[in-house]
Formats: structure tokens, sequence, C-alpha cells
């Protein structure tokens, strides 16, 4: 396997007003491609603060990030843009869907985004919903699906542009024992179909267990767990 992402020493503090707020403190991993891994710790840990990073949408204060081999630093904020768009999915607790499209739009929109043409856009969109289970709710608006069907949903819309990483937050948070079950395992099928690393922050020990290896977060300083 090789390197998809490397943090080194990465640190970000927040200022609040006179206070200071030190979210992640001298943060180092690797992750292979492939790789399946939880991230844990306890609400205000900095899990929130790392994801954001790690998925090109907040900056960090010192350290180095390099992703798929490149330096972050040295990309613009438009670049990081696409960037982002081009190698990033994201899973939501809230699944984040879009209300007024249906499920192939909600699914289509990333390629939409990306500019891919319109044939291989339908036939991408169809071939992951299939996989999902969900080819016959293509027309269905979110509001309609329960709540294993929108998550999904939101794992067919993080995967459609095959990145090389897609990074998940709480994602089964809302579900229960078995439903919780079944979309992790999707996501594990899924991944090791399309060659995509997981990052997954998790306050679930099922999803955990389900990992290739866990990371746990306190207080803004990162260790793995044996």
């Amino acid at each position: 396997m090789n390197t998809l992402l490397t943090l080194n020493a990465i640190s970000k503090t927040y200022h609040l007003g006179n206070n200071q707020v030190k979210a992640l403190r001298s943060v180092d991993f690797v992750m292979m491609e492939g790789e399946f891994t939880a991230l844990r710790g306890p609400s205000g840990s900095g899990k929130s603060t790392l994801l954001n990073i790690c998925g090109l949408l907040d900056q960090f204060d010192e350290g180095t990030y390099y992703l798929g081999g490149i330096d972050i630093k040295t990309l613009t904020k438009q670049e990081l843009t696409l960037k982002r768009r081009e190698k990033i999915g994201f899973v939501f607790q809230g699944f984040n869907l879009i209300p007024v499209m249906t499920v192939f739009e909600n699914v289509e929109y990333p390629l939409l985004l990306g500019g891919v043409a319109t044939p291989q856009r339908w036939e991408r969109t169809l071939n992951i919903l299939e996989q999902v289970g969900l080819k016959a709710f293509a027309d269905h608006l979110p509001e309609q699906l329960s709540g294993e069907q929108r998550q999904r949903v939101a794992i067919a819309r993080a995967l459609v542009k095959k990145p090389p990483l897609v990074i998940a937050n709480e994602p089964t948070a809302n579900l229960d024992t078995d439903t919780a079950i079944d979309v992790i395992d999707l996501m594990r099928i899924l991944g090791r179909d399309y060659g995509t690393t997981f990052l997954i922050a998790t306050h679930d020990k099922r999803m955990a267990m389900r990992c290739d290896r866990t990371l746990q977060l306190t207080d803004g300083v990162l260790h793995e767990m044996i």
C-alpha cells in the first residue's frame, strides 16, 4: 500500500476573545491507501477540527500536511477547493442531503460539480445506487426514505466520484444497532471495491471494532489504541 496522507506536528488554536483553546497539539499520523480508520475521543477533544483539517475545510497553525504527496500549504485557496472537490468525499451524521433533490440528483451532484459528461454521470450514479441497494428509489425525495436509506444515499454521494479519501463524522449515530452494522459493512465493502481510504470519527464501539485501526484523541493529543 502507498501512503495517502501524512500529518506532522499539526497544531490548531482557536482564539475566543481573550481566551485560547488548543484544539490540536502536535498531531502526527499516517494513513495508507485503503485503510479503514476510526477516530475516537470525547466531545471537545478536537475530532471535528482534525476531520476539517484532513478534509481541507480548515487551516492549521503549525505543522505539515501531505495529501497524495502534495504539501497542502503550497496550494492556493482555489486549488484547495478543487483538491477537496476531486479527492475527498464526506459522510455526515445528519445525512446533509438536499431535500428538494431526488436520490439520483443528490448522488449525481458531485459529478455535476466536477464537470463529468452526462452519459458517464448517469451511468456512474445508477451504478453506485445499485451497489447501495437504492436504484429503485432513484426518483424518491430524501423525506420519503428511512434513516438507513438516507445514510446509504450519503455514502453513495461520497463515493460516486471515486475519491481517494472519505471523511465520515458519526455516520451511525442516528441508527439502531442492526442498521448501524449494515451501514458499517456497506462502507467497508465499497471502500474495498473503490480503493478508498476512510477516516471515521465515532463514539460507536461497533464501528471501531470493524475498523483496521483506532486512533484516540484526548484534549488535542492523538495516540493509537492497541
